[in-house]
């Protein structure tokens, strides 16, 4: 085990000088300050990872409030603190930093905890049939809405129609959401409630897609065309917008995720701010912003959200410019190879693209573009690029969302541009099934390419998009390590050569996550100073076979010196 080396020992004296107000210097005066007044909590005999390379392993954490104080063995730690501290005893389970998800959406997760839920359905007749019971349970004319299907898991994997959904739902508009949330689907009412006919165009960036005598099929692909129906569905009246966001709350600590970095719409930010000023705000939010917003309007919202509350704050823009490799929406440079026809949709013209970065990047604000298309991430990097050239040198971290499927020659560019790729592992597990029939396999190995991006020195921050996956780290885990499908296979994992390490990955959905939102310091290792973000599991990750991470249980999760989550 570590023991306190003398710079340990000097920045806990700071930590608990500043902290106490004392004017001490030594390690042996800390136990007459650390009185049990003062809140301090003493985790012992646990086997804790700690994600810090100077000392990555330690026994006992002292916190004090939201604050670690100290990390070390059992004994030293102990003795900070006098007798009057509460303790914890760990029993030797397995401890680490809070996973911190760099890329989620709890307001949409709030509205599948309300709607119907369609994930995992084995084909449009599964789907019928939860939505059939979905009506049962809705007035007739009320609006319904549910999301998870996946088409690629159907016999025939092809979307469905709006008359599949009329069987069923003759008398409620319906619009169903792919798991992608790219594309959706909508029944014969809801069209026409929004109007969308024969002879409605398609909107700048989004698709109406129709048959073969120019009739919608109720399919409507990326924001644009969603955004038809969608806009005439009614808000949720608030009590509904936050019981289905407490329940997302509640799913979030009890799968050991301390912070998120949340795109969400702002009523879900007021209402997360609600739910803090309750006192009930188990986890820490950083609030992005819609990048195509007026500057004027995104400067406000920054006002308003805050930048510097380590519990709810507001953080970079987000842009969608491309849409998902699934629904073959996401931008490639090439047509699809299993679809020559098409080769994804772009949300926003580039010249746009980059003026608009050009003018938030000079109003300070991070950029933070979702690509998936190898199209799309050379269109987001040279927007960066831009805007740097254009407003000089500083500190952007600008991030680009997902960067699924890029050009083996743009990976270091997104090291020259020091672009963060925020990557969700387990879409890999998810989409492997298809992806390399999308792409073909020469476009493949610059698919999911965690170990390419690590190899030239890009920064990698994880998370897990839910909630179009599930919000469970692990299955990223397990991603990260095996590159296999969740029952296993194929032997060796898909593009093997792009495995990285439980370590490297740990650290990308913890430091790595909190770099991207310029929190490092504060979250992603358990040492002196940081907040006592932690969780213990069931197993201890670095002693078992990969095939266990997902069936890891969270026992506890502590956030801000706080349990939000026991299994007991």
């Amino acid at each position: 085990m570590n023991t306190l080396s003398s710079p340990a020992q000097r920045a806990v004296s700071a930590a608990i000088v500043s902290a106490f107000l004392l004017s001490a210097s030594s390690i042996a005066q800390m136990p007459q300050a650390a009185s049990s007044s003062l809140g301090l909590t003493i985790y012992r005999n646990g086997r804790i990872y700690t994600n810090d390379p100077a000392s990555p392993w330690a026994e006992a954490i002292l916190v004090r409030g939201e604050e670690i104080l100290a990390v070390g063995d059992d004994d030293e730690v102990t003795g900070l603190a006098d007798k009057g501290a509460r303790v914890v005893d760990l029993e030797r389970h397995f401890v680490m930093p809070g996973f911190n998800d760099a890329h989620v959406h709890i307001g949409g997760a709030g509205q599948d905890w309300l709607a119907v839920r369609l994930n995992g359905t084995q084909s449009v007749a599964e789907l019928q049939k939860r939505l059939a019971a979905g009506v049962a349970q809705h007035k007739e004319g009320e609006w319904i809405t549910g999301s998870g299907w996946d088409h690629t898991f159907w016999p025939e994997k092809k979307f469905p129609s709006r008359q599949q959904l009329d069987v069923v739902s003759p008398k409620n508009p319906v619009i169903l959401t792919h798991i992608s949330g790219h594309v959706a689907v909508a029944n014969s009412l809801a069209l026409q409630l929004s109007e969308v006919t024969k002879s409605t165009s398609n909107p700048s960036g989004g698709e109406i897609e129709r048959d073969d005598k120019g009739e919608p099929t109720g399919m409507l692909k990326e924001g644009a065309a969603m955004h038809l129906v969608e806009s005439k569905i009614p808000s949720p009246p608030p009590e509904q917008r936050r019981r289905g966001i407490e329940l997302a709350l509640a799913d979030i600590a009890q799968n050991g995720v301390t912070s998120v970095q949340d795109n969400s719409a702002w009523e879900d930010f007021l209402t997360y701010r609600a739910i803090k000023n309750d006192g009930k705000l188990t986890v820490r939010i950083t609030e992005w912003l819609p990048f195509a917003a007026p500057l004027e309007k995104l400067e406000q919202m920054r006002r308003d959200g805050g930048t510097s509350d380590p519990w709810l704050r507001t953080g970079a823009l987000k842009m969608v410019t491309d849409g998902a490799l699934g629904s073959r929406t996401a931008a490639m440079l090439a047509p699809y190879s299993d679809d020559p026809s098409t080769s994804g949709i772009m949300t926003m013209e580039p010249e746009k693209l980059r003026t608009l970065a050009v003018e938030r990047d000079k109003a300070g604000f991070q950029l933070n573009f979702h690509a998936i298309g190898d199209r799309a991430n050379r269109v987001a990097l040279d927007a960066f690029q831009a805007a740097a050239k254009a407003n000089g040198p500083r500190d952007r971290r600008d991030r680009i969302e997902h960067a699924q499927v890029v050009a083996l020659s743009d990976i270091p560019r997104f090291a020259r541009l020091q672009v963060i790729a925020s990557m969700q592992p387990s879409h890999e597990t998810s989409d492997m099934r298809w992806a390399e029939g999308r792409v073909g396999p020469e476009r493949a190995k610059g698919a999911y390419a965690w170990a390419s991006m690590q190899k030239f020195g890009v920064r990698l921050a994880f998370g897990t998009d839910y909630d179009v996956e599930p919000i469970s780290p692990f299955r990223g885990l397990y991603a990260c390590v095996t590159r296999e499908l969740p029952t296993g296979g194929p032997q060796g994992g898909w593009q093997p050569q792009e495995k990285i390490s439980l370590a490297d990955c740990i650290r990308a959905y913890t430091s790595g996550s909190a770099y991207g939102e310029f929190m490092e310091g504060k979250k992603g290792e358990l040492k002196a100073g940081e907040f006592a973000d932690f969780i213990v599991l069931s197993n201890d990750l670095t002693k078992v076979e990969p095939h266990e991470y997902t069936n890891t249980k969270v026992l506890r999760t502590v956030v801000g010196g706080r349990t939000v989550y026991s299994a007991n």
